[in-house]
């Protein structure tokens, strides 16, 4: 388990620069969607953790997983960071790797649905809902 510490920002600068493939692929396709208001990052701090992707003003994270995180401790560990995330106000979606490189049109209709509601449903500006415990945000940034 991680310690709460926070994690520094040269960590997710080097995570940024050795990014996989499908992190790489999901980046470029993420693009594409509508977040009026708003923007994705990319390896962005979050309390003790780094998420892949986070779309802070709509409080989304999105994880992308390799084969490792079906083994027991991984997947363990990505349970309590997605405890802590959700704890925190956020919405974590966890897509595999393989599913993103067989189904990309799939991977972000769900993503556009977990901004607006349905992949049909209109792109509008987003507003910063209230966190469950009413604390103000980690970041500033949207």
């Amino acid at each position: 388990m991680p310690s709460t510490r926070k994690i520094g920002t040269s960590r997710s600068r080097a995570l940024r620069r050795n990014a996989t493939d499908a992190e790489k692929a999901l980046w470029r396709a993420l693009k594409n969607i509508p977040v009026y208001g708003s923007h994705f990052r990319r390896q962005v701090p979050l309390g003790p953790y780094v998420a892949d992707f986070a779309c802070l003003k709509a409080r989304l994270i999105i994880e992308l997983d390799g084969g490792q995180h079906a083994e027991d401790e991984v997947a363990a560990r990505d349970e309590h960071r997605t405890r802590w995330l959700e704890s925190e106000g956020y919405r974590v979606m966890r897509f595999w790797n393989a599913e993103l490189s067989k189904n990309m049109p799939g991977v972000l209709d769900t993503i556009y649905a977990g901004l607006y509601g349905s992949p049909q449903s209109e792109a509008l500006a987003l507003s910063t809902p209230p966190r469950p415990d009413g604390r103000p945000s980690l970041s500033r940034a949207g």
